[in-house]
């Protein structure tokens, strides 16, 4: 294995922190000492000073003087602080049910016989600063994913008490989401994508259309440079049935989606989980350089090695909800020896705390004495930096909006539109979006489609059950005859085409919901509108079910020998491209209201079935129960089915039952034909018309009668159906606005 090589710190590394890495204590440094490019400004040069190293992707790290003759002697605008106080969530659960008569189940007050109230958060305080890594440590289950979820605003107001500030100032969930990034556990990425790819996407998303082209295809060179992704540029990021890149390479690219922008908090829910060492130290030593330029890197940890200690500034442990240590790591020696449990000088220190913890929480009193020693110890080092300094925080008074305002104009927050305004709102200076819908729309489509044209496979597998079917009908009901058997034979036909086009489009279900999780990180910090994602899914579905639609009609059309010519080809193609809108549609719409494949399966063959039954082949319209009647209207298989019927039996001059062919399909259709022809000439004369056996008797509108298809013509079976394509669409949106909110309640 290689040799790690070391950093060129400089200045602006030691005094970004307010507390210093050696010493171990809080240091009021000038503010001009501690001007530092912001990660825009490295971004611009980092990939003109990468240096290799063999074995070790992660670049040498320089920090430039980006200021130039304008900017020189500056000072560095305020520290953002983001402070948090008295966090407390608790959730409600199941209790279980005891039959025990010496210690029955006595519920606490604001709780019942069925459910307790479990505390995730126990007033958690502590602050986080920009130029210093935040990290949240603790066994399972001790609350670090909670924390960060209630500082990244994802948690519904009403189930979480206690404040989050930034700078003094409450934060907006709009501006939250425009301010701040958020990295999923789970790296959560489109397969087929190059690395590449995926951060022009997101530059595409996060960037606004302000910035050329080219500009934004240099910010994302420079960022695969400065995450050490540069051998892996050009790989696609794999699954389980496609190679890719490593998993500490995955990781890293899902840090680099959501700072692309340059967001001033970033917010990681362990993102060491899964990696070995020195992958989980490239990760944190990339989060290190995205303090360095000025964010609020806050993160989640199981257990750090050694060297990811070493870049790390604060640390907060936490036990069941409750915090046990906060403070820097340097401290953390002093903080157990006090504690009268002092760290052996060859053990990692981290290892040693969890340890205690762990140990402790498997006693008799918990934690208790080490969350009150923690309170003390607070206290007494709180007393004494205001000693020391005179004031409990060294600011220097900025507000949100100036701070934001200073960040914006030193190259950070990209998506930033402006500087300044008249409202006096810090949310007002950064647009919710940085992009109008219609340049979502596109990036949206392009996305879709480039990932599904490199799995041609998903679509051959589609094109093939429908080419399938399509042929065995048209074997099955070749050139059916203009006969009463011909007629029924036509009908089910009719009713077991529409009825596969809709079964057919079941392979919707699983494509939203394996983007559903990708779906939701992005829309979370405003990447994209919903409404733009709902319309670019409906736009690149459209090219698939109209090579879907030709091909089906094709197949049966002709071989089938149905009626109308070219013009009745035409509108049979039509009516099944809107069958496979309805159906897509509809199951799409499903997709966002289930979240399980299998589930979802089971729910969409049910609910097509209902639809065929009540479509009007099984049973007439006339014939339907009146409890029922309204499953008919509703059913999908419906309009479609009336359509193709209409559009075979239209015509008033073709003729499908002749003269004795009227005692087909009864019980007089076995007597020779000799003898239907004498009981031909005798409903004749009692009738008292001339009956012959090449008589019309029957022609197509007197077939459509019979199923009682007489309420719409064929073209507005047509738009029907269409509509109902637009319908399950809208909600669809509807599902994605109410359903993906992604906060805890």
């Amino acid at each position: 294995m290689s040799r790690v090589v070391a950093e060129n710190i400089s200045p602006a590394r030691d005094c970004a922190p307010f507390y210093h890495r050696r010493q171990g204590m809080e240091l009021s440094a000038p503010a001009a000492a501690c001007a530092s490019p912001t990660l825009g400004q490295l971004l611009k040069k980092v990939g003109d000073v990468r240096k290799e190293v063999t074995g070790d992707e992660t670049p040498v790290h320089r920090v430039l003087d980006m200021r130039g003759d304008d900017a020189g002697g500056e000072p560095r605008s305020l520290p953002f602080v983001l402070s948090f106080t008295n966090l407390t969530y608790s959730v409600k659960v199941s209790r279980k049910m005891t039959l025990s008569r010496r210690h029955p189940a006595v519920p606490a007050a604001g709780e019942n016989i069925f459910s307790k109230t479990k505390v995730l958060l126990n007033e958690i305080s502590g602050e986080a600063r920009d130029g210093e890594i935040l990290a949240v440590l603790g066994a399972s289950g001790s609350g670090k994913s909670t924390l960060i979820d209630a500082l990244a605003n994802r948690i519904a107001k009403g189930s979480l008490k206690g404040r989050v500030t930034l700078n003094g100032e409450a934060l907006e969930s709009r501006l939250m989401k425009v301010i701040s990034a958020y990295v999923m556990q789970d790296d959560l990425l489109f397969p087929m994508l190059t690395v590449e790819e995926t951060l022009m996407f997101a530059a595409e998303f996060r960037l606004p259309r302000t910035i050329s082209k080219s500009k934004k295809k240099m910010r994302v060179q420079a960022l695969i440079d400065q995450l050490g992704l540069r051998n892996a540029a050009k790989t696609v990021i794999g699954d389980e049935g496609h190679r890719g890149v490593s998993g500490g390479e995955r990781r890293r690219v899902s840090i680099g989606i959501d700072i692309i922008h340059d967001p001033i908090i970033l917010f990681l829910d362990e993102p060491t989980s899964g990696l070995d060492s020195t992958s989980a130290y490239m990760v944190v030593k990339v989060l290190q350089r995205i303090a360095q330029s000025g964010s609020i890197v806050i993160m989640s940890v199981h257990q750090p090695s050694y060297r990811i200690l070493g870049l790390l500034d604060r640390l907060l442990f936490l036990s069941r909800g409750q915090t046990v240590y906060s403070g820097t790591p340097l401290s953390l020696p002093m903080f157990f020896s006090d504690f009268g449990h002092p760290i052996p000088e060859n053990e990692n220190r981290t290892e040693f705390a969890l340890d205690l913890v762990r140990e402790l929480e498997g006693s008799p009193g918990g934690t208790k004495a080490l969350v009150e020693f923690n309170k003390s110890w607070q206290n007494m080092k709180r007393s004494t930096r205001n000693g020391f300094n005179g004031s409990e925080t060294p600011t220097q008074g900025l507000s949100l909006k100036e701070a934001i305002s200073a960040s914006i104009s030193r190259g950070k927050l990209v998506s930033g539109g402006t500087t300044a305004g008249s409202d006096s709102s810090a949310t007002s200076m950064v647009p919710t979006f940085a992009n109008p819908f219609w340049i979502e729309i596109a990036v949206l489509s392009n996305r879709a489609i480039t990932n599904s044209r490199r799995m041609p496979e998903l679509f051959g597998i589609r094109l093939g059950a429908v080419v399938v079917t399509g042929f065995i009908l048209a074997t099955m009901f070749w050139r059916l005859d203009n006969s009463p058997k011909g007629v029924q034979e036509r009908l089910g036909f009719f009713a077991f085409a529409m009825s596969t086009t809709f079964y057919t489009c079941a392979d919707a279900l699983p494509v939203f919901l394996q983007e559903r999780y990708i779906f939701m990180r992005e829309t979370a910090h405003n990447a994209y509108r919903r409404s733009s994602y709902v319309l670019s899914h409906s736009i690149t579905a459209l090219p698939a079910l109209i090579f879907l639609s030709l091909a089906f009609a094709s197949i049966t059309f002709f071989a089938v020998g149905l009626d109308g010519g070219l013009s009745g080809f035409f509108f049979y193609f039509l009516i099944i491209l809107a069958s496979f809108w309805a159906g897509s549609s509809f199951v799409t719409f499903l997709s966002g209201v289930v979240p399980h494949v299998m589930l979802g399966y089971t729910i969409v063959v049910a609910i097509l079935a209902y639809f065929l039954l009540f479509s009007g082949f099984f049973i007439n319209r006339d014939r339907i129960p009146p409890y029922w009647i309204w499953f008919h209207y509703i059913s999908l298989v419906k309009y479609p089915y009336e359509a193709v019927l209409q559009n075979e039996f239209s015509d008033p001059n073709k003729c499908f039952v002749r003269g004795v062919q009227i005692f087909d399909n009864s019980p007089l259709g076995l007597v020779p034909e000799s003898m239907k022809l004498k009981l031909l000439s005798s409903m004749s004369s009692t009738l008292g018309v001339n009956i012959s056996s090449s008589t019309c008797v029957t022609t197509g509108v007197d077939i459509l009668q019979q199923q009682g298809i007489t309420d719409l013509s064929k073209w507005s079976c047509l738009w029907v159906t269409v509509a109902w394509g637009f319908f399950f669409r809208i909600l669809f949106y509807l599902s994605l606005l109410m359903g993906s909110k992604n906060k805890r309640s």
